[in-house]
């Protein structure tokens, strides 16, 4: 029997972004307060629909440039200045996710160095950064106003949630926790970021061994700095390695 793609009903793709910075010691997640119908006036991550004539990775880089403003990297390059770190996360397609029509959304994951307020585009009605944390909280724990009453639209918390685990994952054993640090930064500053990944306290001997110590992760720039207090330290870069041996390991919570 012939194949007739037209017997098959037609649906849309969109791509969704978990923007993912560390501020204020924190790690935070873009998220969007929707200006339209459905879930108007709810809280969503940045994304939209994918144009005809678009390949995934540029819907994706288009989004992200236009919610923040951050032109997406290759990872196999430096990351030039005002880049993000940009890679697909999963795709998500129950036919009941959106409620105008089937959408599936190929959801992508954006890590960038801590990032300045945010501008409202689109049919976005308000943008923030907000703690990982808030956002998952159906208790709605989002400001001091409670704007955040009801969960995030669609299926964005689980999107979110799947976006925080592939960062923590990932920088046990991979160099991208240096896409959270400015080009130049300190053992102290790339500690911080994952105690704020993965939301625990590390031994600040301890990881300076690590990091310092893994052949590839990290690179003199022969500079310091005092910008955080106290006595200059030294400034690194990130080195040419992707996977770290040994691995930075998770500690138990």
């Amino acid at each position: 029997m012939p194949y007739d793609p037209s017997a098959f009903p037609a649906f849309a793709v969109s791509v969704d972004l978990v923007v993912l910075t560390v501020r204020r010691h924190s790690l935070c997640a873009l998220a969007v307060r929707r200006g339209e119908s459905p879930f108007k006036g709810r809280w969503a991550l940045p994304g939209g629909f994918v144009r005809p004539d678009e390949d995934l990775a540029v819907a994706a880089a288009r989004e992200l440039a236009e919610e923040t403003g951050l032109l997406a990297h290759d990872p196999t390059l430096p990351v030039p200045p005002n880049a993000a770190h940009l890679e697909q996360l999963a795709t998500y397609g129950d036919p009941k996710r959106d409620p105008r029509m089937r959408v599936v959304s190929v959801a992508h994951l954006a890590l960038a160095p801590d990032l300045p307020a945010p501008r409202a585009g689109g049919d976005a009605h308000s943008v923030r950064w907000a703690p990982v944390e808030s956002l998952l909280d159906r208790e709605g724990a989002f400001g001091r106003d409670g704007d955040l009453a009801a969960p995030l639209a669609f299926d964005h918390a689980r999107i979110l949630a799947d976006g925080v685990e592939r960062a923590r994952s990932k920088i046990e054993y991979s160099s991208l926790a240096t896409a959270f640090c400015p080009q130049e930064f300190t053992v102290g500053e790339l500690r911080r970021v994952y105690e704020a990944v993965w939301g625990v306290a590390l031994d600040p001997r301890n990881f300076h061994r690590k990091v310092t110590g893994t052949p590839g992760f990290l690179v003199p720039t022969g500079g310091t700095t005092t910008r955080q207090g106290g006595r200059p330290a030294q400034l690194f870069r990130a080195g040419g390695a992707t996977l770290l041996n040994p691995p930075m390991l998770r500690p138990e919570v």
